[in-house]
């Protein structure tokens, strides 16, 4: 089974149980966001988490073994994406990543940010002037200066 049809499998047993990410997660000594990341198929759980997880969501062994194969990692939506979500993220970072980038270089240096020594966080906030709610983002990585030799 690929990491594919094992999110499939995952999404629909989600459905099936009603639970949510976070539901799902406390079952993890990892955060949400990665739990998320790894059942959506882009970051490879060790075998006891994933046993964890498919106990919870009832999966099968093959879904199980899936989650603990090292993914193909950035290989599951077309560019520029079409979900209205993945789209306006999409086209923050085509209008804000310059002024990201020369931020960063001015603060800490020639080098790049880690996604790998890395964190992930959602969450929303009430908007003070009322309304919708707002949602935070953040994005904490390591940072990897350049180096000469």
């Amino acid at each position: 089974m690929n990491r594919q049809e094992a999110t499939q499998k995952i999404m629909e047993a989600k459905i099936a149980k009603g639970l949510t990410w976070e539901e799902i997660s406390k079952v993890s000594e990892n955060s949400e966001t990665w739990v998320v990341t790894a059942l959506l198929g882009q970051a490879t759980m060790t075998r006891p988490e994933a046993e964890k997880i498919g106990k919870l969501l009832e999966l099968d062994e093959e879904v199980i073994q899936a989650l603990t194969v090292v993914p193909l990692r950035g290989q599951v939506m077309q560019m520029p994406p079409t979900d209205p979500i993945l789209y306006r993220l999409y086209e923050m970072m085509l209008q804000y990543a310059p002024t990201l980038r020369e931020l960063i270089l001015e603060k800490a240096g020639e080098g790049v940010m880690s996604a790998i020594n890395f964190n992930l966080g959602v969450d929303t906030q009430e908007d003070p002037k009322g309304g919708d709610p707002r949602i935070v983002i953040t994005l904490n990585g390591k940072f990897l200066p350049f180096r000469t030799w």
